[in-house]
């Protein structure tokens, strides 16, 4: 981005309320935003002279004060199944890795909210590359709209680098902007937000967005929680699970929790039980998630027969269950490994 563009604003990242602001002294009207946000969301337009419906003096007056700057990815790694992950950085010198994830049914793109992690989980990755700062919603835009398959987008998981929850402004800003009709129009149970669970925020995101929620639980004990998400000890899983238990939901909307499974850590018939007893009658999904062994780290995932297992005996129980497979091991692309690249940029420095 050149000088002169420098100091324009910039209008990706902005809701069509934000561009009425900025055209509204021409008197100009909020239809006229629509027309602009709908043009750079959904039809991808990056040339203000390419918005048909909207007259070639806004065009001109806009293009004077701001411009749509997409950020574009720096590099691309992609997996034996056909998972891509692209590395961003935007003009602070932050950052952050994205994961596209092709199916047959769906096109999900996991997009991060901050570079780096401050919550410390020691069995993340992220977290070891420490935290450079959160991310504004251009950014995290931009690992939508910014990737080649952004046409094919159908689904996005708030599950990549950082904690959603720690970056609330500017996830609540993403989220209208996804959903929105002037927008990207995608529907908000096709967006899922990922947490370790920050309480204050817990409230305000149920109640200003319709997207799903997943809580990364680890354990139903808080004893053995807190060993392995440190913001347990600020802010109790069971509290915002009492939160999710009593927050009425709308039809399709999805709250659940995410339990990473590991050989003889947390998968033994007392935490079977453990998990029944704390989400019986919540009607909170759980998602069991293999487990992926990071350096030096001599934990394994639970055999598959295992997670079935659990599985079998939590739908036994009347608690939705399903087990999720991982897509992108071989580019560090999965959960929890995301930033392995950047920590090997940092060691050769």
């Amino acid at each position: 981005m050149d000088m002169v563009n420098m100091k324009k604003k910039n209008l990706v990242g902005l809701s069509a309320s934000d561009i009425y602001e900025l055209i509204r002294p021409e008197a100009y009207n909020l239809s006229h935003a629509s027309a602009i946000a709908n043009s750079i969301y959904k039809k991808r337009i990056t040339d203000l002279s390419r918005i048909s419906k909207i007259p070639v003096k806004l065009q001109r007056y806009l293009g004077t004060i701001a411009q749509p700057f997409l950020h574009e990815p720096l590099g691309t790694e992609v997996s034996s199944d056909g998972t891509v992950k692209y590395l961003f950085c935007n003009p602070e010198g932050k950052k952050f890795e994205t994961v596209y994830i092709p199916d047959k049914k769906r096109d999900t793109v996991c997009v991060s909210t901050q570079s780096g992690c401050r919550m410390g989980c020691p069995f993340c990755v992220t977290a070891r590359y420490g935290f450079h700062g959160d991310l504004d919603t251009c950014d995290i835009i931009s690992q939508i709209l910014g990737i080649p398959p952004a046409g094919k987008v159908t689904h996005v998981v708030f599950m990549g680098m950082g904690e959603p929850l720690d970056n609330l402004k500017n996830v609540l800003k993403a989220c209208e902007i996804l959903s929105a009709e002037w927008g990207m129009a995608l529907s908000p149970r096709n967006i899922t937000i990922s947490t370790v669970g920050i309480t204050p925020a817990i409230i305000p995101f149920l109640e200003k967005t319709g997207c799903n929620l997943t809580l990364s639980l680890f354990s139903p004990f808080p004893e053995e929680r807190i060993k392995a998400v440190p913001v347990e000890k600020k802010y109790p899983a069971i509290e915002i699970i009492e939160i999710m238990r009593g927050f009425p939901l709308k039809k399709k909307r999805r709250l659940s929790v995410a339990y990473v499974m590991i050989s003889n850590v947390n998968d033994t018939d007392r935490h079977l039980e453990g998990l029944r007893n704390l989400l019986l009658g919540s009607g909170i999904r759980v998602n069991l998630l293999p487990y992926h062994s990071v350096q030096c780290d001599e934990n394994v995932s639970s055999a598959d027969e295992r997670m079935m297992y659990f599985k079998h005996n939590l739908v036994l129980s009347g608690i939705s269950a399903s087990i999720r497979r991982s897509r992108g091991a071989d580019i560090s692309a999965a959960c929890g490994l995301l930033a392995s690249g950047l920590m090997r940029q940092k060691k050769t420095k």
